[in-house]
């Protein structure tokens, strides 16, 4: 490789390591801790009213929504945004080639075991509570590899024909992105955008505020409701990619705390009051300048709320500790294991009758004892890790890597191709 095609890919594929700080504690907290509340978000999804979900509980309550939508609007966006950050890391770490193998691994293999393995139990109590499915789970599973089947005609499939991906979107989702992120590395590390990001994170946090709101504002009124999630997810892994370690951006967090909070707190009420007032009561004769206006105060609480939790978790968090190690590799195996334990959790405690307060501790203390249990077998085998992608500790004979590289790599095409095409 010539001198000069090194410096290209340094000045356009690599970003600027000045200022770069070894670990960033406080979002290897921050993770976890939404990873954490979406096992809650989606056990409260079983009794919340007039939200569809896979399954849900006879116990119902419209009030529960209001305190959903104090973290609906920013708990995603806070993955990505963390998500695009940790790219930034990596890619100064490794070269691009490592890069995108070691991602596919990492994301595809979970994604493509969950598919096949995780995921289909939350299908089987979706059709047996809509259609009163007569027949085992066994025989369902088989029904799902074949072609043509009209058991599954008003399901649609996420990956290949019957078989979704439910709530490991994200996996899918997060692996498209950092393929895309890498055909936009010239432009993410132009001094265009160099420039404009240092401009924008010395701005007043207002002033911030605003023009980040602006692009999720946008996309939220131009694409539909049920794919947005995927542009927007995009846009804000771009936001953490800018982001990364930028002083500036940081600084402007931790002056601003007090201002941010008291921001977001009156922003989440009158997003809130919306919702109660004109959402809730939408109809033909609503005034699109009504939904609008709801969509801009739901684009200010979305990027409202990711920043304060930035900050807070910078303010608070930013501290290693000997359970950080167990929690970080925790995360995926109890994100993908988790809404497949709350259904069938939630489904086999259904005809017991237990109430609207014993149920739902029951799931929630069920569940959280389940996913450590699942947890605990997943780090003990090696076999299991990259299955829920866990990083294999043991040092391997390199013949047993190579196997397993080229054996994972294998397994990891069909899906990859079904993603792409």
């Amino acid at each position: 490789m010539t001198v000069q095609s090194n410096d290209f890919l340094i000045k356009y594929f690599i970003p600027v390591q000045k200022g770069m700080p070894e670990r960033r504690y406080d979002l290897d907290w921050l993770r976890i801790l939404v990873f954490g509340l979406l096992i809650f978000y989606h056990i409260g999804m079983l009794y919340v009213a007039d939200w569809g979900f896979h399954f849900k509980s006879v116990y119902q309550s419209e009030t529960l929504a209001n305190f959903m939508l104090i973290v609906e609007p920013w708990r995603m966006a806070s993955l990505w945004i963390i998500s695009g950050i940790a790219i930034r890391f990596i890619l100064v770490k490794v070269s691009l080639l490592r890069y995108t193998f070691v991602r596919s691994l990492r994301l595809l293999l979970p994604l493509l075991f969950g598919v096949l393995v995780i995921v289909p139990p939350q299908l089987y109590v979706e059709m047996t509570a809509n259609v009163a499915l007569d027949m085992s789970y066994w025989q369902f599973y088989l029904a799902m590899f074949t072609d043509n089947n009209t058991l599954f005609v008003n399901y649609q499939p996420g990956i290949w024909p019957h078989w979704d991906v439910n709530h490991l979107w994200y996996l899918r989702s997060l692996w498209e992105y950092s393929l895309a992120i890498i055909l936009l590395l010239p432009l993410l590390n132009s001094s265009l955008i160099t420039n404009t990001s240092n401009w924008l994170f010395k701005q007043h946090l207002g002033v911030m505020l605003l023009i980040l709101s602006v692009p999720i504002f946008i996309i939220q009124i131009t694409w539909e409701q049920d794919t947005n999630r995927y542009p927007l997810g995009f846009t804000f892994l771009l936001y953490g990619y800018l982001i990364g370690w930028h002083a500036h951006f940081w600084q402007q967090l931790t002056i601003n705390l007090k201002p941010l909070l008291l921001t977001f707190a009156f922003l989440v009420i009158v997003f809130i009051s919306f919702y109660n007032t004109v959402w809730l009561t939408l109809n033909d004769s609503t005034p699109s300048w009504l939904i609008i206006m709801g969509m801009l105060i739901y684009s200010f609480v979305r990027v409202a709320g990711v920043l304060t939790v930035l900050a807070l978790a910078y303010r608070y968090l930013n501290k290693k500790s000997p359970s950080l190690s167990y929690f970080n590799e925790a995360v995926y195996p109890f994100y993908i294991v988790h809404q497949t334990i709350i259904i069938v959790l939630a489904y086999n405690l259904a005809p017991l009758e237990l109430g609207p307060i014993i149920e739902p501790l029951s799931v929630i203390i069920l569940t959280v004892l389940l996913c450590f249990i699942c947890f605990e077998i997943i780090r003990r085998s090696d076999i299991l890790k990259p299955l829920f992608g866990v990083r294999i500790k043991k040092n391997h004979s390199k013949t047993i890597k190579n196997m397993g590289y080229i054996f994972g790599c294998l397994l990891i095409i069909p899906i990859g191709l079904e993603i792409i095409f």
